[in-house]
């Protein structure tokens, strides 16, 4: 495979943890802090399931299948659930403390999940799995990096609405894993 078909590998991949990172930056006031670590999160999964998928092959390539809509849509329901209800309910809890590297960990997993079947492709074709998954995190690094300028001008223009439309993004992203 040449770098023209992984990068548009890494881009399809990229789409559910951009919409994830867009979802952040809605609803979160993000510090610094927070915006490397969806990058470093969402690129570094994104790069590394893909490696567990290369030498994992057949052994859990029928379960990742079969249950991945199904976790991503749990995983992100429950989160995109709780940002929604905090959201309605005007909760005095400060937003930034809501969102914590424990979130981020989860999040980072259900949108990567079906890079470990990508693996599984580039086993099978050949390709180096390295190299391979370099250029994955680093697409999916920069796909999630526009994502955030985005949500960060989408927050200050919607205030407190923001992390309503958040919740509201995850579960979104949650209902279409299961299609």
């Amino acid at each position: 495979m040449g770098l023209i078909e992984i990068i548009l590998i890494g881009i399809g991949l990229a789409m559910d943890a951009f919409a994830v990172a867009l979802g952040n930056a809605i609803a979160y006031p993000l510090t610094r802090k927070h915006r490397i670590g969806i990058l470093a999160f969402f690129g570094g999964f994104q790069g590394l399931m893909p490696i567990l998928g290369y030498f994992a092959c057949g052994f859990f390539s029928d379960f990742i299948q079969k249950y991945t809509g199904l976790v991503v849509f749990f995983i992100l329901a429950v989160i995109g659930g709780n940002m929604l209800y905090s959201g309605l309910k005007g909760k005095e809890e400060k937003m930034e403390d809501r969102f914590t590297l424990k979130v981020l960990f989860i999040q980072a997993i259900a949108t990567s999940l079906d890079a470990f079947a990508v693996g599984i492709t580039l086993h099978a074709g050949n390709a180096n799995i390295i190299y391979s998954s370099v250029i994955i995190a680093v697409t999916t690094a920069l796909v999630c990096f526009g994502a955030l300028l985005i949500g960060r001008k989408c927050n200050a223009l919607l205030g407190k609405k923001a992390e309503v439309l958040g919740g509201v993004i995850l579960i979104a992203i949650g209902i279409k894993a299961l299609f």
